[in-house]
């Protein structure tokens, strides 16, 4: 995949197809300690141990629709290129945790893309399911929970036009703000 914000969108994809109803995203940039860690965890049916080790093997897919699989083995691969590291912690009944860590210098380490736009799409094609997107640069915070946007909207759909401009805006401006805050 061309960018992290790829992965992104293929993982939280299969949180989707596990059934979950609440998804987490958590991007942390540490420039200073040479880090960019992406985590995603969810709540949807997980997985038992025999299966997170398949799920990290490419051509493995648990899905009925087709026979390959390798959204997970390929940002396995894209950590471990540029010095990172991968893990998947699941369990059935509870969900799955992944964590995916990138050396932030490294000149292999894939750009992390247009995650503002990942995290729109997302909201915007799946209105019932709950987001929360955590984005740190060097200790810099920005969060965007639909439960809370929710709250607030009362009846209004997240994915209504006039929220979903809004939240464009919202998602790039915070993430550019905290890319520009001072240190």
């Amino acid at each position: 995949m061309r960018d992290i914000s790829l992965h992104v969108l293929d993982i939280v994809n299969n949180s989707l197809e596990a059934g979950a109803d609440l998804i987490e995203v958590i991007v942390d940039e540490d420039v200073g300690n040479d880090v960019l860690r992406v985590r995603i965890n969810d709540n949807g049916r997980g997985m038992d141990e025999e299966l997170v080790k398949k799920a990290v093997t490419p051509f493995f897919t648990s899905r009925k629709t087709r026979k390959v699989g390798l959204g997970l083995p390929l940002l396995k691969a894209a950590c471990e290129r540029c010095g990172g590291k991968f893990s998947i912690r699941s369990k059935p009944g509870e969900g799955t945790n992944i964590d995916a860590s990138f050396g932030y210098s490294n000149i292999d380490r894939p750009p992390l893309g247009n995650v503002a736009d990942t995290i729109l799409s997302l909201v915007i094609l799946n209105p019932d399911v709950d987001f929360l997107y955590r984005h740190s640069f060097n200790g810099q915070m920005f969060i965007m929970d639909t439960r809370e946007l929710k709250k607030v909207l009362h009846e209004v759909p997240v994915n209504s036009p006039e929220v979903a401009g809004w939240l464009k805006d919202y998602l790039r401006e915070g993430i550019s703000g905290i890319r520009s805050a001072p240190l």
